[in-house]
């Protein structure tokens, strides 16, 4: 096998797998808030069998659908976006966490949260300026 029909095979098994890890984290989540798919799909704003796709790791959706999915299962689209590739896991936060997972608020709600524990996080962070320096030596 040449090494670019090599590459084209991981790329299309990675792909796959995306597709299936974010549909059946999907579907996971569906049964959690019990919700059948019909219902979920007109939530979301998309047909019926092309949630059943996704589901089934048949179809890799967009970041615009992964959003009206989330919204519709009142999780964070971050999670699905992280568990479909598009984003890189971030540093692990156990107030993230919280954040994100609390039913309780609305995603509007969790972002301004994790914008503002974030800006405290960065504030706190020592800058070049702040961090001790050697003393000067008058001679």
């Amino acid at each position: 096998m040449a090494p670019e029909e090599k590459l084209s095979t991981k790329v299309t098994t990675v792909a796959t797998t995306a597709a299936s890890d974010i549909g059946s984290f999907i579907r996971s989540q569906r049964e959690l808030a019990q919700v059948s798919v019909r219902q979920l799909a007109d939530l979301a704003g998309v047909s019926n069998p092309y949630l059943s796709q996704v589901e089934r790791g048949l179809r890799k959706p967009s970041a615009d659908v992964l959003s009206q999915i989330a919204k519709a299962l009142r999780v964070s689209a971050e999670v699905l976006y992280v568990r479909a590739g598009i984003l890189e896991p971030r540093e692990a936060s156990e107030v993230r966490d919280a954040i994100i997972t609390d039913a309780a608020i609305s995603e509007r709600q969790k972002q301004v949260l994790l914008d503002i524990y974030a800006s405290f996080v960065q504030q706190n962070e020592p800058t070049r300026e702040e961090r001790p320096t050697q003393p000067e030596i008058d001679e």
